[in-house]
């Protein structure tokens, strides 16, 4: 089979799905823009205008992305605990929960293997899954890889903070002093730029020192540009924000309390470093099942977290423009001083990070890390893309207004939320009124405007038909029995002219 996936479509409820046994990472992307999500190797769609909570795909700018407040709290509490050890007794709720994966509900159809699975096993979309599909996705914190992406596999990246935290500037000791006019010889020349804090400096020098030394034993050009680019955007900017990048790549003291490492590993197909680890990693997940989301001791079981966060349809894929890791399904491992504390289960595509799933150990709950990993898969996905320009987008999965507790995602912004009928791209400060009026909307406000990737030729359709590959005119021909059209023209329309195309619909 050259490329594409082989697909099995089922339907139930309020959604659509299918089992995908591989498939491209273009291909992947091109779904995920047209309102699907995957959950281990099945792949579904919510049908928007009929489930009672209609899930839009959303999307992070991640170029121009600025934290807000209660994100840079986050950052600063886990700078403060690795340097210092402080434990904050701030409450960790700032946010409603602490995961990305709007999939959970689909945890139960990994459970069974395909041929144990009914038709009506197979619908994440359920009512009463979709609720748990978005609460557990808050609570997962994925760890996405940062610091250098150099031999992603094998080479750990050491975060280091500074113990200083930024002080806010000094209000003036006099009123009048602000409307005097200088003395001769006295006050600031405005010829010149303002004079710099030598704290900053210091930290300015601290990280160039840190840079070049590693610069020093680094292979390869990649980790080079990477560590270009995080000293760009490490510099102090005059008046300027705060960036991720200054809270989680500043240098830390020597002293520091704890070390912390993020590792990014292939978990499809599984690297030798994702073996290696792969039970230290199932009993952190096993332990966040029962804590946070109490589950019996027997149902979080070896081989669910298989199928469901380890297994994937992606093909693994390297390109000369595309990042030293490569294109497909990684784990990123949070070790804490030589422990997995977090892992945050992702996909990395042509033009995005696209956020699967996260689990933690319950004893760091106090650490925010289901909004700390979302602000370091944000600073991934910059980094990405210094050596992949087009990489330049974070997936958070499925915003869903109607839920009160869900809407946390809409606070990273700049985000885009994806219309339902036409497939574009719009700002979310254009979609919230819109959603505040009805809980299903049409985002793209041009009437006349259509799906562009809607299905056009039915029989161009690719079908895998008794181990041949055939469009569906053909097969059309030689089938017996009823005619299964109206399914294939769903599956088409689902999926759009060019994945169809491209994509193998098995038929029996």
């Amino acid at each position: 089979m050259e490329g594409g996936l082989r697909l099995r479509l089922l339907r139930r409820g309020a959604g659509q799905g299918m089992w995908a046994h591989s498939m491209t990472v273009q291909d992947y992307q091109d779904l995920i823009d047209r309102g699907w999500r995957r959950s281990g190797k099945y792949v579904y769609k919510p049908i928007m205008n009929q489930t009672c909570c209609p899930q839009y795909t959303i999307r992070c700018r991640a170029l121009h992305f600025q934290a807000s407040k209660s994100h840079k709290k986050v950052l600063k509490k886990m700078l403060k605990f690795i340097s210092k050890g402080d434990v904050s007794k701030v409450a960790s709720e700032e946010e409603p929960m602490d995961s990305h994966i709007e999939d959970v509900a689909t945890c139960d159809f990994a459970y069974k293997s395909e041929s144990q699975v009914s038709q009506s096993d197979l619908t994440p979309l359920a009512v009463d899954q979709a609720e748990r599909v978005e609460n557990e996705d808050e609570d997962s914190g994925e760890t996405k890889e940062e610091g250098n992406v150099q031999k992603v596999e094998s080479d750990s990246v050491q975060i280091r903070a500074d113990k200083d935290t930024p002080v806010p500037a000094e209000p003036s000791h006099s009123a009048k002093a602000v409307h005097a006019p200088p003395k001769p010889g006295k006050g600031a020349d405005l010829s010149k730029p303002p004079c710099r804090k030598a704290k900053d400096i210091r930290k300015e020098r601290k990280l160039q020192k840190l840079l070049q030394n590693q610069m020093g034993t680094a292979e390869g050009s990649q980790l080079q540009g990477d560590q270009t680019f995080l000293l760009q955007n490490s510099k102090p900017k005059t008046n300027q924000p705060k960036n991720i990048e200054d809270f989680v790549f500043v240098p830390l003291p020597d002293d520091a309390r704890h070390k912390l490492e993020v590792r990014v590993v292939r978990s499809s197909p599984p690297s030798s470093q994702f073996k290696a680890t792969f039970q230290e990693s199932y009993q952190v997940y096993k332990r966040y099942q029962m804590v946070i989301h109490k589950d019996p001791p027997d149902k979080p079981s070896i081989n669910q977290f298989t199928r469901f966060l380890c297994d994937s349809p992606l093909e693994a894929e390297h390109a000369p423009n595309g990042p030293e890791c490569g294109y497909g399904s990684f784990h990123q491992q949070y070790w804490l001083d030589g422990k997995i504390i977090a892992v945050g289960v992702i996909d990395i595509l042509p033009y995005c990070v696209s956020s699967v799933y996260l689990y933690y150990d319950p004893d760091f709950s106090f650490l925010s890390l289901g909004v700390y990993s979302a602000l370091r898969e944000i600073a991934f996905t910059r980094q990405l893309c210094v050596k992949a320009p087009d990489l330049c987008f974070y997936y958070m999965g499925f915003y869903i207004h109607s839920c009160p507790k869900m809407r946390y995602k809409g606070q990273y912004r700049p985000s885009d939320l994806l219309c339902p009928e036409t497939y574009v791209w719009t700002p979310i400060e254009q979609c919230l009124p819109l959603l505040e009026r009805s809980k299903y909307s049409r985002f793209n406000q041009d009437g006349k405007a259509v799906d562009e990737g809607r299905l056009k030729e039915l029989g161009r359709v690719r079908v895998l038909h008794k181990r041949t590959v055939m469009p569906y005119s053909v097969y059309k021909k030689r089938r017996k029995g009823p005619s299964d059209e109206a399914s294939v023209q769903q599956y088409a329309s689902l999926v759009g002219q060019t994945c169809s195309e491209r994509m193998l619909l098995f038929r029996s």
